[in-house]
């Protein structure tokens, strides 16, 4: 008896081997896409962009977006309420906007210095979870620094 090879099974079992390793890398493709999208959304919760007051947008003031909101603390602004509570307005000496922190502020933290606060908008006030000063160098991020650095407002301190 000779064996016969059939060509058409060959051919079958070749295509379904093939087909087989094309769903396993097109399922690959689909895993490492999700893996990306979720590693990015992720990432885009956690960022809190920098602005100083002349810089906040209709965008910035929904409240959806954590920023950093940086200037001179305004002349005249600090007002201390009930508990830890501090009312002040931060400025870049073109536009300012209100912070409103409770919580215990640095022991560099004065009107006319420079001070970053971090958190966002609630129903038009500035709602800062952190405030930095100025010269917190150790804790505030270089860019920051030179930002407010280069924001020279009339009488204010905080340049050196």
């Amino acid at each position: 008896m000779i064996n016969r090879i059939d060509t058409a099974a060959l051919r079958a079992r070749a295509a379904k081997r093939r087909r087989k390793w094309l769903l396993a890398v097109l399922a690959a493709c689909v895993l490492l896409a999700w893996a990306a999208m979720m590693g990015v959304m992720a990432l885009s919760g956690a960022a809190s962009y920098y602005r100083t007051p002349g810089e906040i947008g209709y965008e910035d003031r929904d409240g959806a977006v954590r920023l950093r909101l940086g200037g001179y603390v305004e002349k005249g602004s600090v007002v201390y309420g009930e508990g830890a509570r501090v009312h002040f307005r931060v400025t870049d000496c073109q536009a300012s906007e209100p912070v409103v922190f409770n919580g215990v502020l640095p022991d560099l933290f004065r009107e006319e210095q420079g001070v970053v606060a971090e958190g966002r908008f609630v129903n038009g006030a500035f709602v800062a979870d952190t405030v930095l000063a100025r010269h917190d160098e150790r804790y505030m991020p270089k860019e920051v620094a030179e930002k407010i650095e280069h924001t020279v407002c009339e009488g204010a301190q905080g340049q050196q």
